[in-house]
């Protein structure tokens, strides 16, 4: 795929024109990565920021003693590393990649020229900006208001809005993660997690099989999770 498509389908770059991308895949850099490839570490010098075009990658820290806690998923489309960048130049995690894919990286000197020489750049930027803070608001929120079965049904109807097959009414979507890590990200522990799994099973709306989800409605389980599906 043509780079500048692949900025066109990202939110931080989804309202500039067609020559204001020509200028931003100007200074782009495509890296491919490995499944289990850390892209870069905590406390190393930012040079830059990414955009994912493909795969997975989550965000981590890992204690002195080898315990890791994950900070986010990072899905395709979606930029990471902008905190630093425009921060104090350190990047305050570790990013790994956990399945293989690539990602675009944009150097600070190219990306901050780009922003000198261009107001209307500099204003999408910020309209940007804007709407993902929003959306790390509504994950802290449900993160600390919601049980824990809430915040699994949240997660399944957004996996299932990114990825899945849908035949005859039924969803079927694979989770992209383990279900440690899972568990992480919706700030429990496994064994809660394997709970609010069974009572989301008990209600009727999922079936497990092993990485393997099975959503028989997807409306129930989005009322489930407090929001409306897409």
């Amino acid at each position: 795929m043509e780079l500048t498509e692949i900025l066109k389908k990202s939110l931080l770059f989804s309202g500039l024109d067609g020559e204001n991308l020509s200028d931003v895949a100007a200074i782009a850099t495509r890296r491919p990565f490995a499944r289990g490839e850390t892209i870069f570490s905590e406390g190393e010098q930012a040079s830059g920021f990414y955009l994912l075009a493909q795969g997975s990658m989550k965000l981590c820290k890992v204690s002195p003693d080898g315990k890791e806690k994950v900070l986010h998923f990072v899905h395709p489309g979606e930029t990471f590393a902008e905190a630093a960048f425009f921060g104090d130049g350190k990047y305050p995690a570790e990013a790994r990649a956990t399945e293989k894919g690539e990602a675009i990286f944009f150097p600070r000197e190219g990306f901050m020229g780009l922003l000198e020489r261009n107001p209307r750049f500099s204003l999408n930027l910020i309209v940007s900006l804007s709407l993902m803070l929003r959306r790390f608001a509504r994950q802290i929120e449900e993160l600390t208001f919601a049980e824990v079965p809430a915040r699994l049904a949240a997660h399944l109807v957004e996996l299932a809005e990114r990825k899945s097959t849908v035949f005859q009414g039924t969803t079927y979507l694979d989770l992209d993660v383990k279900k440690g890590e899972l568990a992480s990200r919706l700030g429990t522990v496994s064994e809660t997690l394997s709970r609010a799994f069974r009572k989301l099973k008990e209600e009727g709306l999922i079936e497990v099989e092993g990485s393997r989800v099975v959503i028989y409605d997807r409306e129930k389980l989005a009322a489930a999770a407090g929001r409306r599906p897409a």
